[in-house]
C-alpha cells in the first residue's frame, strides 16, 4: 500500500512503535491519538498521519512530559516540520552528551584494566557539559556566555540553591496564573515575569528584543519546553507574557 491508502492495524502499530496495544487504546481513550477509522470487523486502523503523530508523542514522552502536557504541546504545533526540527536539535544534543560520557566510561575501563590511574578531572569529563551552551553562544556570543558562566561558578552552594529556589517559585506562580485562566497581560502574570526578568539579569541584561528571543528559544527548544511544560507553564503562554513585559518595560 502507499499514499493515503496505507493502513496499519493496532497490532501493526504496536509492533512498529514498540508500545503495547493497551497503550494505543489508552491514547485513543484520552483523545491523544485517534485511529484513522474502524474496519468492517470492528478493529481500529491507523494511517500515516497517525503514525507521524505517534512518533511526536513518543518523542515528547522521552522529554519527560506527561500525557496531558503532550496533548497541549501537540495542539499548539501548527507546523509539524518545525516541531520535528526542534525535537531533532534535542536528540542530537542528547546523543553528543551521551557519547561524551560513554567515552569517559571507556577511558575508565581501559585505565582500570591497565592498572593506570585517571585524574579526578578525567573521571568526570563530559558529565558537566551544559546542553544549552552552544545555543546560547550562537544567540548572544561566547564572551557574554563566558562571563555568565564565570559569575555563576563564583557563587557559593547556598547562593546557587537560592537561585534554583527562585526559579522554581517563579514557575510555580506562572503555573498558578495559567491555571487560574489569567491572560498573559494580567498584573499578576506580569509581576511573575518581572521576577523572571530580574532572575535572568543575574546572568546578562537582555534588551526587549533579546528577552523576546529568549522566550522564543523556550518555545522552540524541546529541552526548555520540557522544563516549563513539566512545571505547568505552557511555553506559548510564557512567550506571550515575556513579549508583553518586554513591550511595556524594556522598549
Amino acid at each position: 500500500m502507499s499514499g493515503s491508502n496505507e493502513r496499519w492495524s493496532i497490532a501493526d502499530v504496536a509492533r512498529l512503535a514498540k508500545v503495547t496495544s493497551r497503550t494505543l487504546r489508552h491514547y485513543h481513550q484520552i483523545g491523544l491519538l485517534e485511529p484513522a477509522g474502524t474496519a468492517a470487523n470492528g478493529y481500529r486502523f491507523y494511517g500515516r498521519a497517525e503514525l507521524e503523530r505517534l512518533q511526536r508523542i513518543l518523542l515528547l514522552r522521552e522529554l519527560g512530559l506527561g500525557l496531558e502536557k503532550i496533548g497541549e504541546v501537540l495542539a499548539g504545533q501548527a507546523d509539524p516540520v518545525a516541531a520535528l526540527r526542534a525535537h531533532r536539535v534535542w536528540l542530537l544534543a542528547e546523543r553528543d552528551r551521551m557519547s561524551a560520557m560513554a567515552a569517559t566510561v571507556d577511558a575508565t575501563i581501559n585505565a582500570l584494566t591497565q592498572g593506570e590511574t585517571m585524574s579526578a578531572e578525567e573521571l568526570f569529563t563530559g558529565f558537566d557539559e551544559n546542553p544549552y551552551e552552544e545555543e546560547a553562544i550562537s544567540r548572544w556570543g561566547k564572551e557574554a556566555v563566558s562571563r555568565s558562566t564565570a559569575k555563576y561558578n563564583a557563587l557559593t552552594p547556598e547562593q546557587k540553591q537560592a537561585m534554583m529556589d527562585e526559579s522554581a517559585a517563579i514557575n510555580a506562580e506562572l503555573a498558578r496564573c495559567h491555571g487560574a485562566g489569567l491572560p498573559a497581560g494580567d498584573a499578576a502574570v506580569q509581576a511573575a515575569v518581572g521576577r523572571h526578568y530580574r532572575w535572568i539579569c543575574f546572568h546578562w541584561t537582555p534588551t526587549a528584543a533579546a528577552y523576546v528571543g529568549l522566550g522564543e528559544m523556550y518555545r522552540d527548544d524541546p529541552r526548555f519546553a520540557a522544563t516549563y511544560e513539566g512545571a505547568g507553564v505552557p511555553v506559548g503562554y510564557m512567550l506571550e507574557a515575556m513579549t508583553v513585559y518586554a513591550a511595556e518595560n524594556l522598549a
